[in-house]
């Protein structure tokens, strides 16, 4: 229900760079919450939406793939999605009661992670999610980078590679409940692609997720 099967991606200096060029932007968003004139979430959106374009420049046959995937299993791909989010919400409902009688800092560490939306507009936040953050990351992290990660080599390499570089640029904000969280993310849609091999089903689990966790029920 995936991807179709072997082929040649970009050159692996390339999909390097690339990966490099996008912890540059995240940690630097990470580290001060803003990215030159933009705040947070404009930063975030416009990093995603550099590293995304360039996905596309260096992968000449990323749309195509797109497209297949698109024309594939649409609805069976939109119910594993919806399901997975539900699995992930239970996962992270279970993981923060844990935490919060383990770590003394967990309450603040998740409070400074809702903060972020302090004093912007919930509607900028939820049109960001909706069309940039959401689909774009997936469409970088596993889409492209995990994809052309494993061409080459193995899907298991790819899995491991993204995952950890997903979760490393997160590190950066310091915030140890923020890292676990996208630690337990990058595994979660690092799993899910190894399996499904689909950028649709990653996208609506991942933008249904950060629509579910931010704006409609927070945990």
């Amino acid at each position: 229900m995936g991807l179709s099967g072997g082929r040649s991606g970009p050159k692996p200096w390339l999909v390097a760079s690339s990966g490099a060029l996008a912890a540059t932007l995240f940690i630097a968003l990470f580290r001060y919450r803003k990215l030159g004139p933009f705040d947070f979430w404009g930063g975030l959106a416009a990093s995603i939406a550099i590293v995304v374009a360039l996905g596309f420049v260096l992968d000449r046959g990323y749309r195509r793939r797109l497209r297949e995937d698109l024309c594939s299993g649409f609805l069976r791909k939109t119910g594993i999605g919806i399901a997975s989010v539900a699995a992930l919400y239970a996962v992270f409902a279970v993981g923060r009661a844990a935490a919060l009688k383990i770590f003394p800092f967990a309450a603040s560490g998740i409070g400074s992670v809702y903060a972020l939306k302090s004093g912007v507009p919930l509607i900028r936040v939820v049109v960001l999610i909706g069309l940039v953050i959401g689909p774009g990351e997936e469409l970088f992290w596993r889409g492209f980078l995990q994809e052309n990660a494993a061409a080459g080599t193995s899907r298991a390499y790819g899995f491991i590679l993204a995952t950890l570089l997903y979760a490393a640029v997160h590190l950066a904000s310091g915030n140890i409940m923020l890292i676990l969280a996208a630690a337990v993310c990058g595994v979660f849609w690092g799993w899910l692609y190894l399996r499904f091999r689909s950028p649709l089903l990653n996208i609506i689990s991942h933008t249904l997720w950060d629509l579910l966790i931010f704006v409609v029920r927070p945990l």
